[in-house]
C-alpha cells in the first residue's frame, strides 16, 4: 500500500510528469517512461546534467503523444520534398531552425539524436544560427517522426508556411527592443523620482516623500531587473556552469551589488539608494548591445557570406549558351552542366546521361544515373558528357556555401589569433574582478559611497569585447575587399592562413597560362567538315582550358555523345554516330615518344576510330603580370607542378628565378605527395590551380586557390576562387592578408590603451557607473569603428 502511494505522488525526474502508467526507477530517480531515462542517460554519461538546472523539469515527455497529429501534414510527399535539401535511395537531408536551444547540453543532446531514433543516421548543430542539419534513413523513419521526437524532447522545430511554399524568410528578433524600451521608462520615472536627493530647494519635498519614492523606485526596478537584465544574469550563470568566465558576469555582479545595497538602503532608511544608476546602467548597456548587434547583423560577413558565393552557370536562352551568377538563376531556366560541374539548384534532367557524384552532399562518391524526367538536387556533380537540366527550386546559396564548409572539406584545426584572443579575454575577466575586489577593500574603511561607486564602476568600465570583436571583424572587412576584387574565401579563417603562407605551388596549364589567350594551330591530315564536327561534340562535354580553347576555333552544331569519359591530365573519348573520338596527349593516344610530333610546345592529338588525324599546337602565352606577381612575392618559395613536359623549362626559369623548383609529367596523385613533402619540411604551402587536376593538392594543401575563367568549376576542396581576371592581384591578396594581421594587434592595443586609461580612473572614483555604462559600449563600437576604417584605408594604399 505503502509503495502504491508513493507511486502514485512520484513525478518524473526528466519532465515532471506523474508516473501513473508506468513508473521506472533507475539512478535513484523515477522515470515515467523508457524514453525520458534514455535522454537522462545520455546527459548524465557526459556530465551534462546542469541542463536540469536551468529550471524545473526542463524536459518533454519523451513518450508518443496524441498531439503529435499535428504533423501529419509532413506525411504529403510534397511538403516533404519542399522541406529537404537532398534525396537518395537510402538518406534525407534537410535543416532546421530550432529557437528552443539553450546551452551546451542542448548541442549535445541534439547531436546525438541517433540513439533515440535509429533512423537519424547524422544531426549537426550550429548554435549561433540556432540550426539543426538532419540526415535521416527515410527507409526506416519518417520525416514526421523525426519532427515528432524533436517536439518530445521540447526542440520543436520552427516549420512555417514559408518553408513548405519554398520561400525562406528571415526571422527579426525584437525583444532587445522591448528590453531597452522598459528599462528606459523604467529609467526616466526612477530618475524623476531620484530629483529630491540632488536638488538641494527641494529638500522638504525628500522629507515627506523620501520613503514613498524609494518604494515606488523598487517596483519600477523589479521589471528591469528580472526582464531587461535578465539577459546578463542568465549569460553569466551559464558561463560559471560551465566553469567558464565571460565579459557578462563582472557585469551581473556590479548589477546585483547596486540593486541589493539600493534595497537594503531604501528599506532600513539609511540612505537613498542608488536605482536611478542601476536602471540607467540597464539602458545605457543595451542600447549599446543594440547598436554593436545591428552593426554586425548589417556587416554579417561571418555568418551570412553566401553573396560573396561565385559559381556561376550555363543557361541556354533560345538555344544560345549564356554564363550568368548562380543567384540570377529562377525556376524554369533551361541550363547545361559540364563534366566536373556542379548542380547549383534542385533541376529535372531533360536530355543527356546523367551520373551524378553525390560526394559534396552525402559524403559517398558512387554514381548515380539519372533519367530524363527525375529531379536532380543541388550539390551533385556530373561525370560524363554535358546535360540538360530545368530549373524547379530557387537556388540557395547558403546551402551550397554549407555544404563547401562541410567537414569533409576542412583542413585541420590550428590555434590562431581568435582562440588567443579569447583565452586572453577569459584572463582578462578575472583580472578585472581582482581589480575590483581590491578597489572595495581600500576604499571600505574610507568612504562606503566611493568603494559603491568605484566597485561598480571598475566592473563595468573593464571590456575585453574588443579582443573578441577584433578578429571577426578584421577579416570580415577583408573579405569583403577580397570579395570586390574577384577573390572569393570559403570562410574567415582562410585569410590567417594566407598571411602565414612562405611557399606559393602553381600548376601551369590554364594557371601560370591563359588559354584563351594561346594561338591554336592544327597540324597533320585535312579534318572534313564532319570530322570537325564529331571532334567539337567531344568537346563541348569538358570543362578543361585546352578543350574550351579548340572548341572556340570549331564553329557548328555538335551532335549527340555516347559513352563520354574524361581521364584527369590524359584526355576524352566518346562514341558520336557509331565512331570512337579520343583526343588528349601522346601518352594518351598511344603515340610512341620518338614519333611524338614537336616536343617544345603543348600539344593536343585527335583520333577517330583508332585512326590518329593529327594534332593541336598551343603557342602558350603567360598570364599578364606574371612577372611582376612573382618579383612582389620575393622572400617565398616558389615552384610548379605541371601534368604536360618540360619543353619550357627554360622560360620558367626565365620567369621564376633559378631558384624556383619546377616538376614536370605530374600526375594528381603526384602533385598531392609534392605537397605533402613540402608540409614535412615546416613549410606553409598555397597551392594555386585550376581546380580540375589539382582537387588533391588543392586539399592538401595549407590554403588552395582553385583559378578559374568562368567559375563554372566550383571545387570543394578549394578554400578560395580566384576569377583569373584578378590574376595579377595575388601578390597583393597575400599582402593584405599580412596586413589584417598588422590591424588585429592594434585593435588589440586600442583596447589595452582604452582599459588601462578607464580602469586607472575607475579605481579613483572619478567615474560613475553610468559613465562606465556609456563608455564601455562606445569602446565596442569604437573597436568595429577602428576595423572597418584601417581595413579601408589599408585596402585603398594596397591597391583593392
Amino acid at each position: 500500500m505503502e509503495a502504491a502511494l508513493q507511486t502514485n505522488v512520484q513525478n518524473c525526474y526528466h519532465c515532471g510528469d506523474s508516473c501513473i502508467d508506468e513508473l521506472i526507477l533507475a539512478h535513484d530517480k523515477a522515470f515515467c517512461c523508457a524514453g525520458c531515462k534514455t535522454v537522462y542517460e545520455l546527459l548524465e554519461e557526459n556530465n551534462l546534467c546542469t541542463y536540469y538546472n536551468l529550471e524545473q523539469n526542463p524536459g518533454i515527455n519523451g513518450k508518443a503523444n496524441t498531439s503529435d497529429a499535428r504533423f501529419a501534414y509532413l506525411d504529403d510527399a510534397g511538403v516533404v520534398a519542399q522541406l529537404i535539401n537532398f534525396r537518395n535511395d537510402s538518406i534525407c537531408k534537410l535543416t532546421f531552425y530550432v529557437p528552443q536551444m539553450h546551452c551546451s547540453s542542448c548541442i549535445w543532446l541534439l547531436e546525438n539524436l541517433f540513439k533515440l531514433n535509429a533512423g537519424i543516421s547524422e544531426s549537426t548543430v550550429n548554435f549561433l544560427r540556432k540550426e539543426i542539419s538532419l540526415t535521416y534513413l527515410h527507409q526506416r523513419t519518417t520525416l514526421r517522426e523525426v519532427v515528432a521526437l524533436l517536439a518530445r524532447l521540447g526542440y520543436e522545430p520552427d516549420i512555417t508556411l514559408a518553408d513548405t511554399d519554398g520561400k525562406k524568410i528571415k526571422k527579426q528578433d525584437r525583444s532587445i527592443i522591448y528590453k531597452l524600451g522598459i528599462a528606459g521608462f523604467c529609467f526616466g520615472n526612477v530618475m524623476l523620482l531620484a530629483f529630491p536627493d540632488y536638488l538641494a530647494f527641494t529638500g522638504g519635498l525628500q522629507r515627506s516623500f523620501g520613503s514613498f519614492f524609494g518604494y515606488v523606485s523598487i517596483l519600477l526596478s523589479l521589471p528591469v531587473l528580472f526582464y531587461s537584465a535578465r539577459g546578463f544574469f542568465t549569460s553569466a550563470l551559464e558561463s560559471i556552469k560551465q566553469r567558464f568566465v565571460n565579459i557578462d558576469v563582472p557585469i551581473a555582479l556590479g548589477l546585483m551589488a547596486l540593486f541589493c545595497v539600493s534595497l537594503y538602503e531604501i528599506l532600513t532608511g539609511t540612505g537613498p539608494g542608488y536605482l536611478d544608476s542601476f536602471n540607467g546602467l540597464v539602458f545605457f548597456m543595451l542600447i549599446g548591445k543594440y547598436f554593436q548587434q545591428k552593426t554586425y547583423d548589417s556587416l554579417s560577413f561571418d555568418r551570412d557570406y553566401t553573396s560573396y558565393f561565385p559559381v556561376s552557370v550555363t543557361v541556354l536562352k533560345d538555344k544560345v549558351e549564356e554564363s550568368i551568377a548562380v543567384r540570377n538563376l529562377e525556376v524554369g531556366h533551361r541550363i547545361r552542366i559540364r563534366n566536373q560541374e556542379l548542380i547549383p539548384a534542385d533541376a529535372m534532367l531533360m536530355s543527356g546521361q546523367a551520373m551524378i557524384d553525390y560526394s559534396f552532399v552525402s559524403g559517398e562518391s558512387e554514381l548515380v544515373e539519372k533519367v530524363a524526367g527525375e529531379v536532380i538536387y543541388a550539390g551533385g556533380r556530373q561525370v560524363g558528357e554535358s546535360i540538360e537540366l530545368e530549373v524547379v527550386k530557387e537556388v540557395s546559396q547558403g546551402y551550397l556555401t554549407q555544404l563547401w564548409n562541410d567537414s569533409a572539406f576542412s583542413k585541420p584545426e590550428k590555434q590562431s589569433v581568435a582562440t588567443y584572443a579569447n583565452t586572453a579575454g577569459k584572463w582578462f575577466v578575472i583580472v578585472t574582478l581582482f581589480v575590483a575586489a581590491g578597489t572595495l577593500w581600500y576604499w571600505v574603511p574610507r568612504d562606503t559611497d566611493m568603494a559603491m561607486r568605484a566597485f561598480i564602476s571598475v566592473l563595468i568600465i573593464a571590456c575585453p569585447c574588443a579582443l573578441s570583436l577584433a578578429t571577426p571583424f578584421v577579416h570580415g572587412h577583408t573579405m569583403r575587399v577580397f570579395g570586390k576584387n574577384k577573390f572569393y574565401l570559403k570562410n574567415t579563417a582562410v585569410v590567417e592562413t594566407l598571411a602565414k603562407i612562405d611557399t606559393v605551388v602553381f600548376d601551369k596549364t590554364g594557371t601560370l597560362t591563359e588559354p584563351s589567350a594561346a594561338e591554336v594551330s592544327y597540324t597533320g591530315k585535312a579534318l572534313s567538315a564532319d570530322q570537325e564536327r564529331r571532334i567539337l561534340s567531344v568537346l563541348r562535354h569538358s570543362t578543361h582550358p585546352l578543350s574550351q580553347r579548340i572548341s572556340e576555333n570549331l564553329k557548328d552544331k555538335p551532335l549527340q555523345v555516347d559513352n563520354f569519359q574524361e581521364f584527369a591530365g590524359k584526355g576524352l573519348s566518346g562514341e558520336v554516330s557509331g565512331q570512337l573520338v579520343r583526343v588528349g596527349s601522346a601518352a594518351y593516344l598511344g603515340i610512341p615518344t620518338d614519333k611524338a610530333t614537336d616536343t617544345l610546345k603543348t600539344t593536343v592529338y585527335v583520333s577517330v576510330d583508332g585512326v590518329v588525324l593529327g594534332y593541336y599546337t598551343f603557342y602558350n602565352v603567360y598570364r599578364k603580370g606574371l612577372k611582376d606577381i612573382l618579383g612582389e612575392l620575393k622572400g617565398k618559395k616558389i615552384a610548379v607542378l605541371s601534368g604536360d613536359n618540360d619543353h619550357e623549362e627554360a622560360r620558367l626559369k626565365e620567369l621564376l628565378g633559378q631558384e624556383a623548383a619546377l616538376v614536370f609529367n605530374q600526375s594528381p596523385v603526384q602533385k598531392l605527395q609534392s605537397i605533402q613533402a613540402l608540409q614535412a619540411k615546416q613549410h606553409q604551402v598555397l597551392m594555386v590551380g585550376d581546380g580540375l587536376n589539382d582537387a588533391g593538392a588543392l586539399k592538401q594543401s595549407d590554403a588552395g586557390i582553385a583559378l578559374t575563367n568562368s567559375i563554372t568549376n566550383f571545387s570543394p576542396s578549394c578554400d578560395a576562387i580566384l576569377d583569373a581576371t584578378a590574376f595579377d592581384k595575388l601578390s597583393k591578396f597575400l599582402a593584405f592578408s599580412k596586413k589584417s594581421m598588422n590591424i588585429i594587434l592594434a585593435t588589440f592595443a586600442v583596447s589595452l590603451v582604452y582599459n588601462v586609461i578607464g580602469l586607472s580612473l575607475a579605481v579613483q572614483g572619478l567615474f560613475s557607473p553610468i559613465t562606465s555604462a556609456i563608455l564601455m559600449p562606445i569602446s565596442s563600437l569604437s573597436v568595429i569603428v577602428f576595423a572597418t576604417l584601417s581595413v579601408k584605408f589599408a585596402s585603398r594604399r594596397a591597391g583593392l
